[in-house]
């Protein structure tokens, strides 16, 4: 091969590149190359670190469950029905889990369960009254 011909290939590399960033920028994604892996964010927010301060309770309590519609939902001040009931929830609310425990055996609209889930300071309630879309644990135990 000639000089000439590896700096035209060489050329031709740097813009095919060039031109694949630019296509990326205009959607909007982010496309990182390496030996290992290959991954397409399409935003630009760094997913969380279970490994971070705030563990795995930080990565679960972004997400939102939905109640069991036409339920008033119990939240109670510990893992069982013989716990006070602290407040109860409207119908059709969402809550954040932010860990999860064994408690009390329940039967609701999902299902009978023995896990209940905190979604506030000293806060439960069955996960049986919560779609979750999982019959095990979504969240870390709560310690």
């Amino acid at each position: 091969m000639t000089p000439a011909k590896s700096v035209g290939l060489a050329s031709l590399r740097v813009a095919e590149s060039e031109t694949q960033r630019s296509a990326l920028r205009h959607t909007g994604e982010e496309q990182m190359d390496t030996e290992e892996n290959d991954t397409t964010r399409t935003d630009r927010t760094p997913a969380p670190d279970p490994a971070g301060p705030q563990g795995m309770a930080a990565v679960a309590a972004a997400v939102r469950y939905a109640t069991a519609p036409g339920y008033r939902v119990n939240v109670r001040s510990g893992p069982g029905t013989q716990y006070a009931v602290v407040r109860q929830l409207a119908a059709g609310a969402t809550v954040t889990i932010s860990c999860q425990v064994y408690g009390e055996w329940v039967t609701g609209p999902y299902g009978t369960t023995r896990i209940w889930d905190c979604v506030a300071a000293g806060q439960y309630i069955s996960d049986s009254y919560v779609h979750t879309g999982s019959d095990g644990f979504v969240a870390a135990r709560c310690a």
